[in-house]
């Protein structure tokens, strides 16, 4: 696989998952944290991405395969829902 390719989907997946948490830490509101879920979204895809095509790196492909669920479920509760999240 070309490394250009795989340092891209690596620090794509980190910075996007940085900022994607730093939007949910502030709680800015429901549809801007539902955005920061997408976000972490896109993370888990680049990274699956990365995970499994470089070498050795298949524990953070797994890891993120868990994660993009639970993101999945975030985007749903906070852009789909009906239902107002708990305080």
């Amino acid at each position: 696989m070309n490394q250009t390719i795989l340092q891209t989907l690596q620090y794509y997946g980190a910075a996007a998952a940085t900022i994607a948490a730093l939007v949910v830490s502030l709680n800015l509101g429901r549809r801007i944290t539902g955005w920061a879920f997408v976000m972490f979204v896109t993370s888990s895809i680049a990274l699956i991405g990365w995970g499994f095509m470089a070498e050795d790196s298949e524990g953070i492909g797994w890891q993120n395969v868990a994660l993009l669920v639970i993101n999945a479920v975030g985007v749903w509760r906070y852009l789909f829902s009906k239902h107002k999240p708990r305080d």
